[in-house]
């Protein structure tokens, strides 16, 4: 299951979705932005960044780590890359946080003695989701956050409760955003059911939700590759029939087996072709270049 990316997605619908967590988020926790930042000298990026706003300068900055399995080097990497980009962008900010994300505590990194003054201090706070308490009793965002940490047979009757208190709490357009979050999570994490199954566990149409309209364009557009591909070596090989006979059965399939790139360079090359032989050089070309 993609959980990276669905939270990030979470944090970029509702970046003050993050401050839900702490016990003391800042005041103006509804103005900052969720971006990613790139650092160089050594070049690195940094994925889940919350940014004051600029009419706060200087401002805390807030690093956002979720993590579902574990890393021995977790903290060193983490404390490393944020005092980095803290120092490059000094001017900017006048402090900065960290908040690490578990699903549970068996997934932190064992050997935490040489970070215990961070960890023990007041600059980072560790999430833990299995520990926030009931998901029923939880705001909606925090419970999507839940949802991905459920066993697949608890899953389905907590996001039927999540959709059925978003459609009773939550006002447009954020209800929809939910409902496209929560089958997003749910499409991902019952990756081998049909749509009609989801639908019927989830009791709504994923017709109507975007994770299902990405799902059926790229299918869509795979589609059409596909048939390029396939009108592409039919008429490749009808030429190539004409320019320099009937071709071999090995020099058939290794035609065949070309990718669509391969054969629109293939048809125009083919216009010079006068026998077999300059097919043959043409292919040899290609096992030079790979």
């Amino acid at each position: 299951m993609r959980r990276d990316s669905i939270f990030y997605k979470l944090f970029q619908q509702s970046p003050s979705l993050l401050f839900e967590l702490l016990t003391n988020p800042p005041e103006n926790a509804a103005e900052y932005i969720f971006d990613s930042v790139a650092v160089k000298e050594p070049k690195f990026e940094i994925d889940g960044v919350f940014l004051p706003p600029q009419t706060q300068n200087p401002g805390v900055v807030y690093f956002a780590e979720v993590q579902f399995q574990r890393d021995e080097k977790l903290y060193e990497r983490v404390f490393a890359e944020s005092s980095l980009y803290f120092y490059r962008n000094r001017h900017r900010f006048s402090d900065w946080q960290a908040v690490i994300i578990y699903p549970s505590r068996n997934i932190e990194q064992s050997d935490i003695y040489p970070h215990r003054t961070q960890l023990n201090g007041e600059q980072v706070h560790r999430v833990y989701l299995d520990e926030l308490g009931d998901i029923r009793s939880l705001p909606v965002w925090v419970g999507l956050m839940v949802l991905t940490t459920l066993e697949e047979n608890r899953a389905t009757e907590e996001a039927r409760y999540l959709l059925a208190r978003n459609q009773q709490e939550v006002p447009q357009p954020e209800n929809r955003a939910i409902i496209d979050l929560l089958t997003t999570i749910m499409v991902y994490k019952f990756e081998g059911k049909s749509q009609r199954e989801v639908e019927e566990m989830l009791g709504i149409t994923l017709q109507e939700t975007r994770v299902y309209r990405e799902i059926s364009e790229a299918g869509e557009k795979r589609g059409r590759e596909q048939g390029r591909e396939v009108e592409a070596r039919s008429l490749v090989l009808r030429l190539l029939s004409r320019r320099v006979g009937k071709l071999p059965q090995e020099v058939h399939q290794r035609v065949e087996s070309l990718s669509l790139e391969q054969l629109e360079n293939l048809g125009e090359a083919l216009l010079d072709f006068t026998s077999m032989a300059d097919l043959d050089a043409w292919l040899s070309g290609l096992d030079g270049n790979s």
